[in-house]
């Protein structure tokens, strides 16, 4: 049962780096970021379950909190001027 749900994750994990790369809008990549985020909590959290570790709960939770706050923080960076690319320019139309 535990290798069933490590390996569901791990696939998850595996599709959401996919579409991070291939993602063709910035709020993908960053929707593909947070998601690797979370299934890698999930992970820590199950591994820590499955070895015994209660431990590993709380480096899950420190790590969720991290993930949370570098999404947060990309996401008003991406509003300012650095992240904005400029629309393509359309030609005008002849009639």
């Amino acid at each position: 049962m535990l290798i069933g749900a490590t390996l569901a994750i791990l696939v998850s994990m595996v599709l959401a780096i996919i579409r991070g790369v291939i993602g063709s809008t910035l709020y993908d990549r960053i929707l593909a970021v947070n998601m690797f985020g979370t299934k890698t909590v999930l992970l820590i959290a199950l591994l820590g379950f499955a070895m015994g570790r209660p431990e590993f709960l709380d480096i899950a939770i420190v790590y969720a909190l991290i993930n949370f706050i570098t999404v947060i923080g990309v996401l008003r960076y991406s509003d300012s001027l650095a992240f904005n690319q400029p629309d393509e320019e359309k030609e005008p139309e002849e009639s």
